[in-house]
């Protein structure tokens, strides 16, 4: 029995790398407003799922950082409304919600979530990455608030901000796509000296 579950259990992380692999990007952002030039990083990453190209990810070259704030719920010492990179959806995609997403260039923004009743349970963390249409983000060294930060991923037309989970890595490969739970696909990278995980692809299970 244990013989057999261990087959089961290899085969499936050898299905899950069929589904999901990563791939080098050697050029730069397609599209990039010149003002985000010097602050993203010209090299990137692409996920590639079943169905071809899911996303490709450019991370700033380096991330601010400060003190890491005392709720045990942060994962990472990023103040609120940093940039961290952008992300390019080439044939649209979907958030862990299950909104659409449209296809072109998007920043990805820090914030913590509220703690409030509107977002109990939604993640062990409270750390989030929100995009914003990059043509609706014409600031890289901005710090919008939640509020402003909320408003402005809304322009991408959905009714719920566009957000991804961060975390930290559970691993020490960078860079590496690995699974979380049954539908999570996790980007860990390292970015300057910070690790750092994204949930590009996945299903929320409220």
């Amino acid at each position: 029995m244990m013989k057999r579950l261990s087959l089961l259990f290899l085969f499936s992380l050898l299905a899950f790398a069929q589904d999901y692999k990563l791939e080098p990007i050697a050029t730069a952002a397609p599209g990039l407003p010149a003002a985000f030039a010097s602050a993203i990083d010209s090299h990137g990453y692409r996920v590639v799922g079943p169905s071809g190209p899911w996303c490709e990810v450019w991370f700033r070259t380096s991330i601010p950082t400060g003190a890491k704030p005392s709720d045990p719920a942060i994962t990472l010492p990023i103040a609120q409304g940093t940039l961290l990179g952008v992300i390019r959806f080439p044939n649209g995609g979907e958030d862990r919600r299950g909104q659409t997403v449209k296809a072109g260039l998007y920043t990805l923004r820090y914030s913590d979530f509220p703690v409030d009743g509107a977002h109990q349970g939604v993640a062990p963390q409270r750390d989030f990455a929100l995009l914003t249409p990059i043509a609706n983000d014409a600031d890289p060294a901005a710090m919008p608030d939640f509020d402003k930060l909320v408003t402005m991923s809304k322009t991408a037309g959905t009714g719920h901000p566009i957000v991804l989970s961060l975390e930290t890595p559970a691993g020490t490969t960078f860079p590496e796509v690995t699974k979380e739970g049954d539908h999570d696909t996790v980007l860990n990278v390292k970015v300057g000296s910070l690790p750092i995980a994204i949930i590009v692809a996945g299903k929320y299970e409220g």
